[in-house]
């Protein structure tokens, strides 16, 4: 278990793949909703672990050097039988993306073991990407009495045992109306991102509007996960969540400044792990 003196970690469950772009065949980028989020946090200098799962197959390579090379540990992956997730991806003029085909791989069957359990358990926040068994994963982390728990709603299914949901309402639609359902159902904080629009938190009193930060945008892949990542950085460092929705916003428009998820290095350097990582022996 951390120490009370301990910086905040934050656990993120859920899926990767590898990112094969139509327009570029000599490139295989690391991504996934998840994934992105882990990475970014660590880009962003929060202590995380990456729970998910690879196949042992070349494919499981390309995500074990996007944690390293973000100095994540690949400790937490599991490894089952079958094939690591792939997605193609097709990019519009202006940077927008379509995902021409998605294979969810061995992360469609991925459920954290019980000693993943307990280490997520531990976590001062855990963040669930898209997971199959999101509801069951919330039930068995409130039961343990965990931190707080965010999930990416438009990846994963269910409200119950949640503290953060977010939700993507797209432009032109009705954030605030969407935002106060969800917060009918018991969920304490809402937010909503609305592409150009920009974004709003609802806590069932109170709203908050972000504006979208103006950028350039190469590439629109992995920006909401950035938000997120933006969003629970500011929030375990102590901010509000006005502060949080701007961090979400500023990281979000600077993923749009380049291809995929996360800037990738031209190079195969991988650092040694970031040490404010914690490491198992240090969760349990």
């Amino acid at each position: 278990m951390t120490g009370p003196t301990s910086a905040p970690w934050v656990a993120v469950v859920g899926d990767n793949t590898v990112d094969r772009y139509l327009a570029d065949s000599t490139v295989e980028y690391s991504g996934g909703n998840a994934f992105n989020v882990a990475v970014q946090l660590a880009r962003l200098g929060v202590p995380v672990r990456y729970f998910g799962a690879v196949a042992d197959d070349p494919d499981a390579r390309i995500i074990e050097r996007g944690l390293a090379v973000n100095g994540i540990p690949a400790d937490d992956l599991a490894v089952l039988p079958g094939e690591t997730a792939v997605t193609v991806i097709r990019l519009l003029p202006g940077g927008d993306r379509v995902f021409e085909r998605e294979d969810f791989g061995v992360t469609a069957d991925y459920y954290p073991d019980p000693a993943a359990l307990e280490a997520i358990a531990s976590a001062d926040w855990v963040h669930l990407g898209m997971l199959p068994r999101a509801s069951e994963l919330r039930a068995e982390l409130a039961r343990r009495g965990s931190g707080t728990v965010s999930q990416d709603c438009a990846v994963a299914a269910g409200l119950d045992h949640l503290d953060v949901a977010f939700l993507s309402a797209g432009e032109g639609a009705d954030a605030a109306a969407l935002a106060a359902a969800t917060a009918a159902e018991g969920v304490p904080l809402v937010v909503v991102t609305r592409g150009a629009e920009g974004a709003l938190g609802f806590d069932g009193e109170s709203t908050w509007v972000q504006q979208a930060v103006p950028t350039t945008v190469v590439d629109t892949t992995g920006a909401g996960d950035s938000f997120i990542a933006g969003f629970i950085a500011r929030r375990v460092g102590g901010g509000g969540v006005a502060d949080a929705l701007a961090g979400g916003a500023a990281h979000a428009a600077e993923t749009c400044t380049h291809p995929a998820g996360w800037p990738h290095p031209p190079e195969t350097t991988v650092p040694t792990p970031n040490p404010t990582t914690p490491t198992t022996e240090e969760t349990r």
